[in-house]
């Protein structure tokens, strides 16, 4: 099954030589599982001829707002709206979450409450998981057809499903240790509070949930649809 992978963002150029880029750790995560990629920048404007080139499709995370004004914002949500009315299945992740609840007619917000870094425990219908975060933004208000399936205290709509033409995660399970630990020392200088960061270090080396969420992403991806 070939999957389209949607990148609106890219690694800060000083990880990725040990990390790679956004649709290399995706491959890493998804590996073993029956599916090929193939990846369009679409923050570059480089998006697909046609919602069919792919058998599905993943957005990835991204340092924009979903509510910015990109040019890739518009042409993206009119992809997803397309993709979603031909059940075309769709994986978000982050920022991929949050675009794909807002093209739908959802509500994407910056948070009052701060920023969420590092390895967070989510429950999953009542299966704690555990994934890195790196979000200030969150979905605030459910698009209709939307069911709310992980949450925590600090972000409410973690994780949805839209029946069987969606669903999208807020945190990054696509995100090893190192690469979170890389963005502390780059992206989160000054942005993100010290205080923050230090604890998110401390539990850096935890187990993790990834392979799990990457199970559910496969299987969703692969399920009949009719």
């Amino acid at each position: 099954m070939q999957i389209g992978i949607l990148q609106t963002g890219q690694a800060p150029d000083i990880l990725k030589d040990a990390s790679g880029d956004y649709p290399d750790m995706f491959a890493r995560l998804l590996a073993d599982r029956d599916l090929t990629f193939r990846t369009y920048l679409v923050e570059e404007m480089a998006f697909p001829a046609d919602i069919h080139d792919c058998d599905g499709w993943l957005i990835t995370g991204s340092r924009h707002g979903a509510y910015e004004d990109h040019p890739f914002i518009k042409p993206l949500e009119d992809f997803i709206r397309r993709a979603y009315a031909a059940k075309v299945p769709l994986v978000g992740i982050c920022f991929g979450h949050q675009i794909i609840a807002q093209a739908l007619g959802g509500k994407v917000e910056r948070y009052d409450g701060g920023w969420s870094v590092g390895p967070t425990e989510y429950d999953f219908d009542g299966e704690v998981l555990t994934m890195n975060a790196w979000h200030r933004d969150q979905v605030t208000a459910l698009p209709e057809g939307a069911k709310r399936i992980g949450t925590n205290a600090f972000c409410e709509n973690a994780a949805l499903v839209y029946g069987d033409r969606a669903f999208t995660v807020q945190a990054h399970p696509e995100f090893a240790d190192s690469f979170v630990d890389g963005l502390m020392q780059t992206r989160g200088k000054g942005v993100v509070p010290d205080t923050l960061m230090a604890e998110a270090g401390k539990r850096l080396g935890r187990p993790n949930s990834s392979s799990l969420i990457a199970d559910r992403i496969a299987d969703f991806f692969k399920q009949t649809r009719t």
